[in-house]
């Protein structure tokens, strides 16, 4: 899915079709940019993320274990298992980096305000998001596995922040996924920042409305009833419990059934303004699409396209035809 950059029908709201005009601020794991901060003196450069998403995000990095004073080259480390405690140790001295890694960590996360997501280094004990190995002390592996000291610090102090994996960011649906949530989670930013109104924060739900409903429909739905009433008077609470709830539903994977009562959800809002030849078409485009026989782009494509000739004053389908910049989904081919 990709966001629209053209001009479309004059009487689609206009605002739908934009994204905030403002920095969008992703934090990395320093030696992603091809930075020499590695244990070895090396770097792990991913050129995705400096090559198509540097065009795009402006990036914050930080290595932890170099800003916990660790030096470069220094000691490998790993995540040792002790008495039923995770402690973070080196795998030739022994030495304990445990509070200078927690740290740094804790002190560095509260100046990370105002990101849209983060991209860390998978398998690093200080930087991977997830199933990052525990050791026991005998150098054997345990049977536990766990996020890197930094990374648990990041997304507990930040529990809604998109954050990804570098290497994860290969696979096509969890790139989406980042990429989608991303853009939603900016667009968010900026509408706090402007003043938080009942009218703004029902006008991000519609827009995102068909996008939810791809991803978890009966979540979906209670999000729209628990959300129904907002007024002056609620409007702020109902904005900071919106939010988790929101990227929730996000994060949890779209599937083929979803995708398909979505299309055919709006598909509903051209059809007054389809010829028959285009309703069949649309129809049996999507029918395939639900049968296995094509990929999502296809419809997405061809509903992309019939929206731009017809225009239509729904405001709820941009978001999901539309997540993120087109330019950007190109450049990630």
């Amino acid at each position: 899915m990709t966001s629209m950059t053209p001009e479309v029908n004059a009487s689609a709201p206009s605002q739908t079709l934009k994204f905030p005009d403002r920095e969008i601020r992703v934090g990395i794991s320093q030696c992603l940019l091809g930075e020499k901060v590695r244990f070895d003196g090396g770097h792990k450069h991913a050129h995705y993320c400096t090559d198509v998403l540097g065009k795009y995000f402006t990036f914050v990095p930080t290595c932890p274990e170099v800003g916990a004073g660790m030096g470069t080259p220094r000691e490998p480390i790993r995540l040792v298992n002790m008495n039923d405690e995770v402690r973070v140790r080196g795998t030739k001295s022994d030495d304990d980096y445990t509070e200078a890694l927690t740290h740094f960590s804790e002190q560095a996360v509260k100046r990370l305000t105002g990101l849209s997501g983060y991209i860390l280094l998978g398998k690093s004990p200080s930087c991977g998001m997830e199933r990052v190995k525990v050791y026991r002390e005998n150098g054997y592996r345990s049977d536990i596995t766990q996020g890197g000291v930094f990374a648990e610090t990041l997304m507990r102090t930040y529990p809604e922040l998109p954050v990804e994996e570098s290497g994860r960011l290969n696979d096509p649906q969890l790139r989406e996924s980042f990429l989608t949530r991303v853009y939603a989670y900016h667009t968010w930013q900026a509408m706090i920042e402007e003043g938080i109104t009942p009218k703004a924060l029902l006008d991000f739900h519609t827009q995102y409305k068909p996008l939810l409903m791809a991803h978890n429909q009966q979540a979906y739905r209670d999000l729209g009833k628990w959300l129904a009433g907002v007024d002056k008077t609620s409007v702020v609470q109902k904005a900071k419990e919106y939010l988790p709830k929101f990227m929730a539903i996000l994060k949890q994977p779209a599937t083929r059934q979803n995708h398909t009562n979505t299309l055919m959800h709006l598909q509903g809002y051209l059809k007054n303004n389809l010829s028959s030849a285009e309703r069949q078409h649309l129809r049996q485009t999507i029918d395939n699409y639900r049968t296995g026989m094509i990929p999502l782009i296809a419809p997405l494509v061809l509903m992309r396209h019939l929206f731009e000739v017809h225009g239509c004053e729904y405001a709820g389908n941009y978001r999901y035809l539309f997540p993120y910049p087109e330019s950007l989904a190109i450049d990630g081919v």
